[in-house]
């Protein structure tokens, strides 16, 4: 999509409202509580430019509405809450287009930390690299006992510095936090639980019905008083967050398309184990 095409596109995306037909994503209400709902089950709801866009839409949408309490954030079917972003697309990623890409994950995360609703993530399936960091933006999360947590940025050439290198170590602690990223690794449900990375972990069939019971449980709350708090508690994470980002987001633009950065696309997209230690030789 031309520059001059996708900012026509996005004028439209964000000047029609509650009238806007999603594509990657799907809006619901009901009884005071929004469900945003990643609709790629196809992809293991992987995240394009475009879902990044009319999730910030739905963001936006449901901060905007005062009958709205509780957002839910989930994913389509039970393989993936999301997987991550899509390797097809980053294939063509440069520096230019990796700057404009990270303008767009910060509308994102500032709209959900700014919410003064709780976003609870109902977790099934993979949650995992660019899905996990989105679900650190989420307040509560609660995951099936089926679901699979971890990062894989430096498996795939890329770093995880939308969240993961500034939220994790909240949740898990440093150490911890230093073997996810650095590790690449995937956790079950319970080491998730068991590390503080979610609230609750329920059965699959269980699962609906615990969020929803919690989704009740905050409505009978005092709003101002939830807004206020969500606000307080997010304050120092924030400071820390936004001066992480700016800087670790140029430079991780910056590798866009280099040797190395390609080696992790083209050996995901080819089904094979990356070559990075190539990188270490000598004269490279």
């Amino acid at each position: 999509m031309s520059t001059a095409c996708r900012r026509r596109w996005l004028h439209v995306l964000f000047c029609r409202g509650t009238r806007l037909d999603y594509q990657d994503i799907s809006y619901s209400l009901g009884n005071g509580v929004a469900t945003v709902t990643i609709n790629r089950p196809e992809k293991r709801n992987a995240v394009r430019p475009r879902t990044y866009d009319e999730l910030t839409h739905a963001m936006h949408r449901a901060a905007d509405d005062p009958e709205i309490g509780v957002v839910v954030l989930t994913g389509a079917g039970d393989k993936a809450f999301c997987s991550g972003g899509d390797v097809s697309d980053q294939a063509s990623r440069t520096p230019d287009v990796g700057r404009t890409h990270m303008r767009r994950l910060l509308g994102l995360s500032t709209v959900m930390r700014m919410m003064d609703k709780p976003i609870l993530a109902k977790i099934r399936g993979y949650c995992v690299g660019g899905g996990n960091e989105i679900h650190l933006f989420c307040d509560m999360s609660f995951a099936s006992e089926r679901a699979i947590f971890g990062q894989t940025g430096p498996r795939v050439g890329s770093i995880p510095i939308w969240g993961a290198c500034q939220l994790l170590a909240r949740y898990v602690g440093e150490r911890k936090a230093r073997e996810i990223v650095f590790g690449c690794r995937q956790y079950s449900a319970q080491q998730a639980l068991e590390m503080g990375l979610v609230n609750f972990v329920a059965k699959d069939e269980a699962l609906d019905a615990l969020v929803d019971e919690w989704c009740q449980e905050i409505l009978d709350k005092s709003p101002q008083s939830i807004r206020i708090a969500k606000l307080a508690l997010n304050a120092g994470s924030d400071q820390e967050f936004y001066q992480s980002y700016f800087p670790s987001s140029t430079l991780l633009a910056s590798i866009y398309g280099n040797d190395e950065n390609m080696e992790g696309i083209r050996a995901f997209l080819e089904k094979r184990k990356p070559d990075f230690r190539k990188f270490r030789r000598k004269g490279l």
